[in-house]
């Protein structure tokens, strides 16, 4: 059952007025970067040298899949159960309700994990917020993943996987950020919705430091709060909640626009 052309573009409403939403950010978040800079002061030198291997990870990420490919066979599995849920063929090409109620509960689950994962690095202070910043980055990294092989994108493909980082720098940007990144990626009503050359070119991700500096920054004073022994373990899971919610949202709504932009585009060209 294929999306109408009014289904689709009320999909495309609904991003865009979450995108404008964007521009209203907490003043927390704001502010985010201030307390960090005290935080850095203040950590021992070994979280910084991990911080420092964000940088080769993302790297390797991209060129060769790392270590945060998912299993295609169980986000399928949960496609075939959302579509037999809603009384629809279970083999694809699914239509956008079904792939939205799988990247939510695929965000649901990301969510939870990261809410344990915050509350158990949360105990020792900042001497296990070593281990939690890139668990965190791992978690973001899979469930952006998983988000996008619900709409149709596997990022087995090297040009996705680009995509997966760019939708990782998108969730943690200011609004200047943020639309830097929709321009870069062409997400533009009228648009294919097709990812354009140049952003599968290693030189435009502009050097992963940028990536992980924007990302990094954006917890600020959750993670200085988590710095905090005991007392973290609220803190921390609030934080990695917070931040795998932000994620995962983006991800479902830069992912469902393409995927809206595309079949919309395949709709125009049938017509002509």
């Amino acid at each position: 059952m294929p999306d109408s052309e009014a289904e689709l573009q009320a999909a495309l409403k609904e991003t865009e007025k979450w995108m404008k939403g964007q521009r209203n950010l907490p003043i927390w978040d704001r502010i985010a970067s201030l307390p960090f800079k005290l935080l850095d002061k203040v950590t021992p030198k070994f979280i910084h040298q991990k911080i420092g291997t964000l940088l080769d990870e993302l790297g390797n990420y991209v060129q060769n899949g790392g270590k945060y490919l998912i299993a295609r066979r169980r986000v399928v599995g949960m496609l075939e159960a959302e579509a037999r849920r809603r009384g629809l063929p279970e083999s694809g090409p699914y239509p956008l309700a079904v792939m939205d109620g799988t990247a939510a509960r695929l965000a649901a689950e990301s969510r939870n994990l990261a809410t344990a994962q915050g509350a158990t690095t949360g105990v020792g202070g900042v001497f296990t917020l070593a281990a939690d910043i890139p668990a965190v980055l791992g978690l973001s990294l899979k469930v952006i993943q998983e988000i996008g092989l619900c709409y149709g994108y596997d990022a087995g493909d090297k040009a996705e996987r680009v995509f997966a980082v760019k939708v990782l720098q998108f969730s943690s940007s200011d609004i200047v950020g943020k639309q830097a990144v929709l321009s870069e990626l062409n997400l533009k009503a009228g648009e294919d919705g097709k990812l354009p050359p140049s952003v599968t070119a290693m030189s435009k991700i502009q050097g992963w430091r940028e990536v992980v500096t924007t990302y990094r920054d954006s917890w600020g004073w959750k993670k200085l709060l988590q710095a905090v022994p005991v007392a973290g373990i609220v803190f921390g899971a609030f934080a990695n909640r917070q931040t795998l919610d932000g994620v995962s949202e983006a991800a479902h709504m830069l992912y469902r626009k393409r995927r809206a932009l595309e079949r919309l585009d395949a709709l125009r060209r049938e017509e002509k």
